[in-house]
């Protein structure tokens, strides 16, 4: 790692403030090449880029939209379009349905079992597996996992539940559909959101992996239990073999695929080619998503169109989980990390965690529902809407993070005063 000395400040001298920043800090950079704060607080860019995002709110928020590539910066624009585009054709073809249903694979058609799969693959690509034995070493990424489990495999899927029923009492096949969507916890569009807001993006590698390995195995008995017991929805039956399969098959297939391409690239290219591999092969995902999207509302779309009241209602439900659990887990790691320091915590855990927990694998229970219920479903109309949610809320909360997260302490060792004041010293210095 590199190494950084940030001087005392003139002001802090001549107020004779008892700041550790007056004495030399020996910063470290992370392995996405930012300063790491002293205090733990959020990390220093040194680009002209991010010196933009550090001068103020406006700044965030416009630099915001820069650090991410335009098809990421579109995806909202893209998705929608090919909502539409799908109802399109589904009104205006009549042979589309018949055509993309003729071949099937395990109850699926194959016009989406394939890009189901190849969505997934780019982005269980990118996680750098081979960086797991020494991350496995650190007392905090234990903590990390530990809290992660709790959060994503306690909380949140019943505070979807709640927020379901809260929100969609009378529309029960609607109610399943994003009950589905938070059991599936979240290891796509995460690594996008946390780079975003400068989190860990090691320790948010190995809790994704963490997540697919879990879901393999939990999504299904959890899919029965919430929608058959809890729920009592025994109309609805989800049948455990078949949500098995589909999730070994759109989970197991890809997961697999993403380890051997990442390791075999890595070996017989390197690093800096894996890595332009990656530039061309990551928008896979993108195109993918919005084939399964044209596919489903192409097969949907005489639904949709007579339904437009319940396919908006279901976008409550989204909008408040992501709200309210990113909210809670921001808030909870900074409690942490104020009561017990920086050292296992800090803002980029806080990142890390709000983000994992306050977002969903859509695909996963997209491919799940098509294969339970079918294309036509509206069990699976509603798994479609989140990443229509999803983006422009998480987006969002990526600016809010970097905002408030530099007004905050994150250490038990100073005051807020403190932090703020080492915080410009810090970015100063970038």
């Amino acid at each position: 790692m590199s190494e950084l000395h940030v001087p005392k400040t003139e002001k802090a001298r001549k107020r004779n403030i008892d700041l550790e920043v007056e004495e030399p800090i020996l910063q470290q950079r992370t392995a996405d090449g930012y300063l790491q704060h002293p205090y733990g607080g959020v990390p220093a860019a040194h680009s002209a880029l991010d010196e933009a995002r550090q001068s103020d709110a406006k700044g965030v928020a416009k630099s915001l939209l820069l650090s991410i590539g335009w098809l990421d910066r579109l995806l909202s624009l893209f998705i929608i379009l090919a909502m539409i585009l799908g109802v399109i054709i589904g009104e205006f073809a009549p042979n589309a349905k018949p055509n993309l249903d003729a071949r099937t694979f395990k109850g699926v058609p194959v016009s989406l079992t394939v890009p189901l799969i190849t969505m997934m693959w780019p982005i269980l690509t990118a996680v750098k597996y081979e960086r797991f034995p020494d991350l496995f070493q650190t007392r905090r990424i234990w903590y990390q996992l530990a809290i992660s489990l709790f959060l994503n495999w306690i909380i949140g899927p019943f505070l979807m539940l709640g927020a379901a029923w809260a929100t969609l009492p009378d529309l029960a096949e609607y109610r399943i559909g994003v009950v589905m969507v938070g059991l599936a916890r979240c290891i796509a569009m995460v690594m996008i959101w946390v780079k975003i807001a400068r989190g860990d993006s090691d320790t948010c590698a190995i809790i994704v992996i963490v997540n697919s390995l879990l879901q393999m195995v939990l999504y299904a008995p959890m899919a029965l239990w919430f929608i058959n017991v809890i729920s009592g929805d025994h109309t609805f039956h989800l049948d455990y073999p078949k949500t098995a399969t589909a999730v070994g098959i759109y989970m197991g297939i890809p997961l697999a695929a993403g380890i051997v391409t990442r390791l075999s690239l890595l070996y017989l290219v390197g690093e800096a080619r894996l890595k332009k591999f990656l530039v061309y092969f990551q928008p896979l995902s993108l195109v993918s998503l919005l084939c399964v999207i044209i596919v489903i509302f192409a097969s949907q779309a005489k639904q949709i169109l007579h339904n437009l009241g319940p396919v908006f209602r279901t976008i409550a439900p989204l909008a408040l989980y992501f709200a309210l659990m990113w909210t809670f887990t921001f808030a909870l790691i900074w409690f942490l990390s104020v009561r017990f320091g920086k050292e296992e915590w800090g803002y980029q855990m806080a990142v890390v965690q709000a983000f994992v927990a306050g977002s969903n694998n859509f695909e996963l229970a997209i491919a799940v529902a098509v294969a339970t219920y079918g294309a036509d479903a509206k069990q699976t109309l509603a798994t479609t809407i989140g990443p229509l949610v999803e983006v422009p809320v998480l987006l969002t909360l990526s600016w809010i993070a970097l905002v408030i997260g530099r007004r905050m302490r994150w250490d038990v060792a100073i005051s807020r005063q403190q932090a703020r004041r080492a915080t410009k010293e810090v970015h100063r210095n970038a």
